[in-house]
Parts: structure tokens; sequence; C-alpha cells
């Protein structure tokens, strides 16, 4: 299979954006790094298919973020007070939980492997199948299910009824003690997590000396490639759907007997055979400090993902010097989070 030029990528990313990489409705296609009130195509740096810096969240309400990092680490979010959403998104530590699949309330096992939750608010959709259109949404998931927090909101709210310095943080923010609250002060901090001034934004930004030689070049095979007609946009990723397994069958190839409900990806959610295997595209910010990778944690390195990636995604078989420049680019584009945040 020949390289793309970069003409043909110009047409793959086309096909991909009107619909042929299965990029669903409307509705979450602005970008929320960019005021309303700036054009993408005003923001600062390099117009280079499409990719843009991340610049820092310039949040103003200071006193909801913190509030909602104090409930982003509050343990009594779960059933028996040992599960917070920090056990699974550790925001120190690339804002993952470094497992194959989390650890819920009783030891259960989660279905998938955690995102990172550095940056999430740039993904069109949250969870791997998309099934919740925001962070709102994804905040009541983790909450209710039986292999997380395991409980409700009523119980988590009489909880923290209790707590009198809690309930005066709210009020400082002019808020009731209320599950819409706990969720628009998890909200407010899941946003503000962005990791900006990475080598990559950097570069953007105009910096030429931003990247090693060889990250350079693996920025220059990421787009002949074609790894762009996916990992796209702002978020390097996280703004569309595809098919795990474009060029061959990826389960078929593991031989590992039946597979998993999370295998089936967003069939889960629309129940279209179409939709057999296509997962929302993760975003590859800071993807060195996230393994291990895919949907169900099953590969340990970034070397072993990326040669998975170009053969079942690319239709290729890549060269050692190919993928260790790409992983050289892929390591550029780790900024990290406002040391406050963390």
């Amino acid at each position: 299979m020949a390289r793309f030029t970069p003409a043909l990528v110009a047409v793959v990313l086309a096909f991909c954006l009107l619909g042929g990489c299965t990029q669903p409705d409307s509705e979450s296609n602005r970008d929320p790094y960019v005021s309303d009130s700036v054009r993408i195509d005003e923001a600062p740096g390099r117009d280079y298919f499409g990719f843009r810096p991340i610049q820092p969240s310039g949040a103003a309400d200071r006193g909801l973020i913190m509030l909602g990092k104090q409930l982003f680490h509050d343990p009594r979010l779960s059933r028996d007070d040992t599960v917070s959403c920090a056990s699974c998104h550790i925001v120190a530590a690339g804002g993952d939980d470094g497992r194959p699949v989390s650890v819920g309330v009783d030891g259960a096992l989660g279905t998938h492997n955690a995102p990172t939750v550095l940056n999430s608010a740039g993904n069109f959709r949250q969870f791997w199948d998309g099934r919740a259109l925001d962070l709102a949404e994804q905040v009541e998931g983790p909450v209710h299910n039986p292999l997380e927090m395991a409980t409700d909101w009523d119980s988590v709210v009489a909880k923290l009824a209790t707590d009198g310095e809690l309930i005066r943080a709210f009020a400082l923010n002019e808020l009731d003690l209320s599950a819409d609250s706990i969720v628009r002060a998890i909200v407010a901090y899941e946003s503000a997590l962005v990791t900006p001034d990475s080598p990559f934004d950097r570069w953007l930004l105009g910096q030429d000396d931003a990247l090693s030689a060889q990250a350079h070049r693996g920025r220059e095979l990421f787009v002949e490639l074609g790894c762009v007609s996916c990992h796209q946009g702002r978020n390097v990723g996280g703004n569309m759907f595809q098919r795990f397994g474009v060029f061959r069958n990826y389960y078929e190839d593991r031989a590992e007997g039946a597979l998993s409900a999370s295998s089936l990806g967003r069939f889960n959610v629309t129940g279209d055979d179409a939709d057999r295997h296509v997962f929302k595209v993760p975003s590859l910010r800071n993807v060195a400090e996230t393994a291990p990778y895919f949907h169900d944690g099953s590969v340990s390195t970034l070397t072993e993902a990326i040669d998975i990636m170009a053969n079942y995604q690319l239709g290729r078989q890549l060269a050692k010097a190919e993928i260790a420049s790409l992983e050289s680019f892929l390591q550029s584009l780790s900024g990290s989070a406002d040391e406050a945040l963390l």
C-alpha cells in the first residue's frame, strides 16, 4: 500500500469529516478550547492539517473548579467510601490509572480501560462507545455503575450533607448541595484539566526547535501514513468514531475465544450491526503516559500499539525506525496540567 501524499491525506481527511469515518451528528463539533468569539482559523499557530495548540484554560470561576477538585477526590461518592473519581483518573499520572481495566467497589473489575481525564473536555463524546454526549453525562455513569461507585445521588447527597465545611464551600459558590451542583463542580474541574505547552504545541506556535529531529520525522510520517485521517484536530483525536480493524479483522486474529461485550463498541449503544467494533477515536494528547492501550487495556507499550494500529488501521507493516520516529512524535504530545489542580 502506497503512502499517503499530503494531497491524498487532505482528501481522506475531508472524507472523514463528511461522515466516512462515522463522525456523528453535529452537536459537539465545536472546539471547546476556543472561545465562541474566536474562529478556529484565527487561533494562533501554524495551519498544519487542522492541528491547533492547546491554550491554558483561562477559566474564571476558580472557586467552582477547586470545589470540583475536592469532589473529584472524595471517595464518599461511592457506596462504601472507597472509590473516588481520582481512583481511576490519577491527574498527576497521565489522568488514568495505569490498569488494563479499573477496580471499583468491592474489588469489582470494570469492562474498559479508563481513558485519561486530561483534555477530556475536547472530546466530542465521552466513554469509548460515545454513549455520553458531554462531561456532565459522563459524571453520572460511574456513580451508578455497579462495577464502579455502585451508588445513587440520593445516597451521595445524604452523606455529604453531614459535612458542614463542604456545605459552606457550596454556599460560597452560590450552590446548594445537590446532584446537579456536584456534577457542575466536577465538570468545571475536569474542563480545566488541559495540558498546554507540550513540545508539539510549542512547535505549532512557531518554535522550530521544540521537536527533536526524530520527532519531526515522526510528525511527517503521522501525516504521510494517514494517521491524521482519524487523529486530528486540537485533541489529536477524540472527534469521530472509527472501526477497530479497517484493513484486517483485529478480533479474529486475536483468537482468544468469545469476545467480551466491551469489544462490540458502539454497537452496545445503537444496536446497529454497522457499529460492531466501532469506538470513539481516542485523543493522543499525553498518550505516552497512559499505558496500557486500547479499549481493553490489552497492549502494554506504545511501541506495540503503534505497530498494531499501522497493521489494522492503515494496512502497513512499519520498519522499526518508522515506529521509533512515530513514538518520538507521540511523546511530544505530552503537556502538563496546572499544578494547583493535581
